[in-house]
């Protein structure tokens, strides 16, 4: 995926939500995650959801929408390994 990333303004505030919570996310690691995911699931409105391993029970989830000129971040938010990680 070479199309440049662009982050909602919900996207901005979680992260900034994220931050206040102690859980320090960086535009960086989002992009990261999107371009080198453990893994990828079809959401809402078929949307894609990355995924990677954050810490030893947490995965960092970023929602995300593929067009043809960009990649759309709609939102990020943390999830338990024990729930996301089931095979």
């Amino acid at each position: 995926m070479s199309a440049p990333i662009e982050f909602s303004s919900h996207s901005l505030l979680k992260i900034e939500i994220l931050k206040s919570h102690g859980i320090n996310i960086s535009k960086e690691i989002i992009e990261d995650i999107i371009r080198f995911p453990d893994k990828i699931e079809v959401g809402y409105k078929g949307r894609s959801i990355a995924q990677k391993g954050f810490d030893e029970t947490h995965v960092l989830r970023i929602v995300y929408e593929t067009k043809p000129e960009k990649i759309w971040v709609v939102t990020v938010y943390p999830g338990r390994r024990s729930r996301y990680e089931k095979d």
